[in-house]
């Protein structure tokens, strides 16, 4: 049932949000000439894909979790769409291919492996990522590994379509600041 909601929003929301990501692709051209940011993260059962992100650094920042990246590196387009979390947009289209849900444990990269081992000992992997979560709206980041797994392992010991709405409508409110970064 979650997936068929995934599916219509997903949809609905790249419908209707063109305009939207047209103009961020546009702004970000002439922010950083690359608008769009590919990186492949780990997904449903620890599978690679690659995850489709508006560009919020500037082009040369070394790939690392953005608690790892300093905030010098964040673009003033890029300090706006992260408090707004528009950056996430594109990651509808990751959605409707199967690969992400919009409500689960956030992706993470190959080179967090205490993370990793955090989550696979809890199950996490066994669902698709999401691009918001209980722990997304509750500030809890990936710098603070195992507290973010038990809080994934938890949301989804609890994910029923009540919850599952919640969790976006408090996301959509802004609830949660996001990623932290290095100031």
């Amino acid at each position: 049932m979650i997936r068929w909601f995934d599916v219509v929003f997903a949809a609905l929301g790249l419908i209707l949000g063109a305009p939207v990501l047209l103009l961020i692709y546009i702004l970000g051209l002439m922010d950083t000439g690359v608008p769009l940011f590919r990186q492949v993260r780990v997904g449903r059962y620890q599978q690679p894909f690659t995850l489709v992100k508006f560009r919020t650094m500037r082009v040369d920042t070394v790939s690392v979790a953005s608690h790892l990246a300093s905030s010098s590196s964040i673009t003033k387009l890029g300090r706006f769409l992260r408090k707004t979390k528009l950056d996430e947009l594109p990651q509808l289209w990751n959605v409707l291919k199967g690969e992400m849900s919009l409500v689960g444990p956030r992706p993470n990269l190959f080179n967090q492996e205490e993370l990793i081992s955090e989550r696979a000992a809890r199950g996490v992997y066994d669902v698709r990522p999401g691009i918001t979560g209980i722990a997304q709206v509750n500030d809890i980041d990936m710098s603070t590994p195992r507290l973010l797994a038990e809080t994934d392992a938890l949301m989804l010991r609890d994910l029923r379509l009540s919850l599952y709405f919640k969790l976006l409508l408090q996301t959509l409110l802004g609830k949660g600041r996001g990623d932290r970064v290095v100031r």
